[in-house]
């Protein structure tokens, strides 16, 4: 019975091409399933052998802490150098998603602070 090893939710696509190369690099066989269409489910990347899994895993163990060690070092790179992002470019970028987040976190809060003040009187 298939496996699932990656579930692509969030997923770089660069990161998904590497765990297809190194599937195939390896000779694992996989199947991918795509996203749904209302965004419930997001697709992954199935091991169809139950007995390719456990080196299937192992293989992206150490994929995902090279990765790791890889993105943490350019961010640093990024960081030291000043292109890194920050908020105010993501506000540049995406005014509207911002404003809607910061609105919706205000509306969360105020809603956490009925019961104290339903209490307080």
């Amino acid at each position: 019975m298939a496996k699932l090893l990656l579930n692509l939710r969030n997923v770089p696509d660069d990161e998904a091409d590497d765990v297809r190369g190194i599937l195939d690099q390896h000779r694992i066989e996989y199947y991918e399933t795509p996203p749904g269409p209302f965004g419930i489910t997001a697709g992954g990347i199935w091991i169809r052998q139950d007995d390719d899994l456990p080196r299937a895993k192992q293989l992206m163990a150490g994929y995902q802490s090279a990765r790791q060690a890889r993105v943490r070092a350019e961010h640093a790179r990024a960081q030291e150098e000043g292109t890194a992002d920050t908020f105010a470019d993501l506000a540049r970028r995406q005014p509207l998603q911002v404003a809607l987040r910061i609105v919706a976190i205000v509306l969360l809060l105020a809603l956490l602070a009925v019961p104290y003040f339903l209490l307080r009187a």
